[in-house]
């Protein structure tokens, strides 16, 4: 099979590249750039192509990709208050300690 043959993948992941790569497209990426980092995501979620004889087949996914929005996040938690922010975890162990398990 050439490389780039995209056979191996399932139609949701197919589905899902094409997603990712307007999304990329939308932020003024380039078109070719865009396909490439929208299946390097789709790799990196679910290790290759799912369908018969795809190195992935039947692997877990953690979906690691999935999980980048929490590095750029944060900023809704460092705009309250200092004493606002400390006073939930000390909500959550009162309410821990009440609640034993």
């Amino acid at each position: 099979m050439p490389r780039g043959d995209k056979r191996k993948y399932t139609d949701k992941q197919q589905r899902k590249a094409e997603h990712i790569e307007e999304s990329y497209e939308n932020r003024g990426v380039p078109e070719q750039e865009a396909e490439r980092r929208a299946w390097a995501t789709v790799n990196k979620d679910d290790g290759g192509g799912k369908r018969p004889g795809g190195s992935g087949r039947d692997k877990r996914t953690g979906h690691p990709a999935a999980h980048k929005g929490g590095k750029l996040g944060g900023e809704a938690s460092a705009a309250r208050p200092a004493a606002s922010r400390s006073a939930s975890p000390k909500k959550a162990t009162d309410t821990r300690s009440r609640h034993p398990s």
